[in-house]
């Protein structure tokens, strides 16, 4: 950018130019702001169609724990998912999944 240019204005000048750019940028923020909030409202439809999806899928049966915690048998495991902390060691040990099945009597 010339700063000779701007060097070489008066402070009104320079003044005068300072609330012409504020006014311009002001300007522009305000259409890009209504821009986002357009497209805002949009993506806002959109995801409100998604949830309406979400809501017709089936509901999906409760899932009972596969595995159980030997030291806390209050501590379960699905199978499906993170590892449990409790398990992760164990399985570092050199214990395997069977050691930990429940029962399905």
């Amino acid at each position: 950018m010339n700063t000779a240019y701007f060097n070489s204005l008066s402070v009104d000048e320079l003044w005068t130019l300072h609330q012409e750019v504020a006014a311009q940028l002001t300007q522009k923020m305000l259409e890009q702001k209504a821009h986002l909030e357009e497209r805002l409202r949009r993506i806002g439809l959109a995801n409100e169609a998604t949830r309406l999806d979400r809501k017709r899928r089936r509901p999906y049966p409760p899932v009972r724990p596969k595995y159980r915690n030997p030291k806390n048998p209050a501590e379960t495991w699905t199978g499906r998912g993170r590892q449990p902390r409790w398990l992760r060691p164990q399985l570092r040990g050199g214990r395997d999944f069977d050691d930990f099945l429940i029962d399905q009597a």
